[in-house]
């Protein structure tokens, strides 16, 4: 994309944003241009069978969206965006919970609705998908973003959802912090059990014991 389009696109969805004020669709010609695009990605998505190859190619299209993206979170003007929404789910099917984390706050701060193929409330949405990823992203060997799920957590504190759905939160988290800070991952695994008590930690409840009395038993 040219630095010009992309200009554009930040400048339009800012001032969409701004017109069309809380609670509000945006309604305008450069939005309609992003989802006549969003739609032709969505056709793609929908040809590939392979997960993997579908979060691939989640992460090539997601560039394209950037300045709409920063245009939209800088004007701050509340206005339900089915572009933004998708965006931010697709943020983080791909892992990337960095860059999903503003549009989350963003979202949550202006009661925005999901994307409309999900029926969850947006904080349940946005709590079940990336503690999914996250756990899922460790079966494969990657590497879980502590900090990320920390701040969905604290950006959801407030917000009403299944118990299951945040003790599976808390779950992802205590797996993130068991190599570095297993008293603090104990915790996070005490609080998933306190939730929900068939969450499937408890094994790793009492493997992460054995290895705190190790650890003290050698210093």
């Amino acid at each position: 994309m040219s630095p010009a389009k992309a200009h554009l696109l930040r400048m339009t969805a800012a001032q969409l944003s701004k017109e069309s004020g809380s609670g509000a669709h945006v309604n305008a010609s450069g939005y309609a241009l992003m989802l006549h695009k969003l739609a032709g990605d969505k056709r793609r998505l929908k040809q590939i069978q392979s997960l993997s190859r579908k979060i691939d190619a989640k992460r090539e299209m997601l560039p394209d969206y950037a300045p709409w993206i920063s245009g939209a979170l800088s004007a701050q003007g509340g206005a339900q965006d089915e572009v933004l929404m998708t965006v931010m789910v697709w943020m983080i099917d791909t892992s990337n919970f960095t860059d999903a984390l503003p549009i989350v706050r963003y979202a949550i701060k202006h009661r925005l609705a999901p994307p409309d193929q999900y029926q969850r409330t947006l904080a349940c949405l946005v709590v079940e998908e990336m503690a999914d990823t996250a756990i899922n992203g460790r079966v494969l060997g990657e590497a879980i973003d502590v900090e990320g799920l920390q701040g969905v957590a604290e950006i959801t504190q407030a917000e009403d959802m299944p118990d299951q759905v945040k003790a599976k939160l808390f779950k992802a988290i205590a797996y993130g912090l068991s190599e570095h800070n297993k008293p603090a991952a104990a915790d996070h695994f005490r609080q998933a059990l306190a939730l929900h008590p068939k969450c499937g930690v408890i094994k790793d409840l009492e493997r992460l014991k054995r290895e705190m009395k190790n650890m003290a038993a050698e210093k």
